[in-house]
């Protein structure tokens, strides 16, 4: 949809929102800070994004999940031990791996499937509910790729959203006509075991209109996903339908701010914005009143059924849960890829706006259907895929604890901070072997011999 310009409609179908800008009076923060509490290097990462939540933040979960206040801290405690779990198994089951999914009302069970039976007994010994399914994960990925290719930049009308879903062990595609979706699977060459149809009316569309969830402007409006930094530069991420490269961007206040150095849309829907001199990048993420401003403190990735929270300038700070990762959606200006489904509500102007689960960050909005009265779905183009992309650093500065502490020996290895890990990479840290367990952007003090819930020793 066309750039938000005093829009005051409710919005209906689903569609891509805005960013916010980077406060201009923020004090700069050494880069490379970050901000779990003081003494937390040594302690469970569990309990370190529990503890990094505030009450305001807990408030929010509670109000938009039903949790109580200790259900919430619990569920960010277990994003983080379920995730590292997931994690583990899912390097140990290689090929029969078929996704993992947490129930329960803190996602306290975690749920591990494979297309191998005699992988149940391993699967529960380490402390998750076996489902033995008849589709691999890489099987779904690659099924998913074929409709990817097939509707790359032009998927129809009809079949607007399509996604793996780990928990019925199939790609669903959303369809408002199941026949014609049927059609077109039979078409592109995807057996149809391997696929579920949906009934549904919904229409995605872009949502168009440097604290992260702050506005800023571009002829638009959009909001600020997360401060980056890159080679000493300040800025932001956001949404790739926000600007083009090139795209002169104003703060919050009007105030002349940068402009666009990268942007994919359609095909993804992510970009970054350099800022001049007179902006500096923060580790908060505007609560709107309602919470109080989050500090992000990394990037690992939250499971499918958890919550997660987003900030955004039209509609301010709201929660919901993880549906599915791997989701593609088509908007009226073509199809993106690879972005997270979830429950959350949006409307336009929250377009790139923050995506985070306690202290880590999560994505960028991307877009989404119904609005915040009556609710909606939403879609984020994961924090993760951007960094790694245009070689940013997240902002993890400012906290009460800035300097991280000396590792007890010289750091030697291939292990490096600034670096996007995904689960199964491995590096040599101090002359030891480790291999990641949950995807993460490598921040400094959190090596892989200090935080064995992103890392396990080979």
């Amino acid at each position: 949809m066309s750039h938000r310009r005093g829009l005051r409609v409710a919005v209906i179908a689903v569609g891509a929102l805005g960013l916010a800008g980077i406060q201009g009076t923020a004090t700069a923060q050494p880069p490379g800070s970050y901000q779990l509490p003081p003494g937390s290097y040594t302690k469970p990462l569990a309990a370190a994004n529990a503890a990094a939540a505030s009450a305001d933040m807990l408030k929010a979960m509670q109000r938009d999940l039903g949790l109580t206040q200790a259900q919430a801290k619990q569920a960010l405690a277990n994003q983080v031990d379920t995730g590292a779990k997931a994690g583990k198994l899912q390097v140990r089951l290689a090929g029969s791996y078929s996704g993992s999914y947490v129930t329960g009302k803190t996602g306290d069970t975690l749920h591990v499937a494979t297309t191998n039976p005699a992988k149940a007994a391993e699967i529960a010994a380490h402390g998750a509910r076996a489902v033995v399914v008849e589709h691999s994960l890489a099987e779904l990925d690659a099924a998913k790729a074929q409709l990817d290719r097939a509707m790359q930049n032009n998927g129809p009308a009809h079949t607007p959203v399509w996604f793996v879903d780990v928990r019925s062990n199939k790609v669903v595609l959303q369809s408002s006509s199941p026949a014609k979706a049927r059609a077109l699977v039979k078409a592109v060459g995807v057996s149809l075991d391997k696929v579920a149809i949906q009934r549904s009316n919904v229409k995605p569309r872009t949502y168009y209109d440097i604290r992260g969830g702050d506005a800023y402007y571009m002829g638009g409006r959009c909001s600020v996903g997360f401060p980056i930094t890159r080679s000493g530069t300040h800025g932001f991420a956001t949404a790739g339908h926000c600007g083009r490269a090139g795209t002169a961007v104003q703060g919050h206040n009007r105030v002349a701010m940068g402009s666009f150095q990268g942007s994919s849309f359609p095909g993804n829907d992510y970009a970054w914005v350099a800022a001049n001199s007179q902006w500096t990048s923060t580790n908060k993420v505007n609560g709107y009143g309602r919470v109080a401003d989050p500090s992000v403190a990394g990037s690992t990735v939250t499971q499918v059924g958890q919550p997660v929270c987003r900030s955004g300038s039209t509609t301010g700070w709201h929660c919901g849960t993880i549906s599915q990762h791997n989701t593609s959606v088509t908007y009226p200006e073509g199809t993106i890829t690879g972005v997270t489904r979830t429950t959350v509500c949006a409307e336009p102007g929250d377009s790139g706006g923050s995506y985070i689960s306690g202290s880590q960050a999560q994505g960028v909005t991307s877009g989404g259907s119904g609005n915040c009265s009556s609710g909606g779905t939403t879609f984020y183009q994961p924090i993760n895929e951007i960094l790694q992309v245009y070689g940013l650093t997240l902002h993890t500065g400012g906290g009460q604890n800035p300097d991280p502490p000396d590792p007890p020996d010289p750091p030697t290895g291939t292990w490096a901070a600034g670096t996007v890990y995904q689960v199964g990479s491995t590096v040599t840290y101090n002359g030891v072997q480790y291999r990641c367990i949950q995807a993460h952007q490598a921040q400094p003090g959190w090596t892989p011999a200090n935080v064995p819930a992103l890392w396990e020793q080979v």
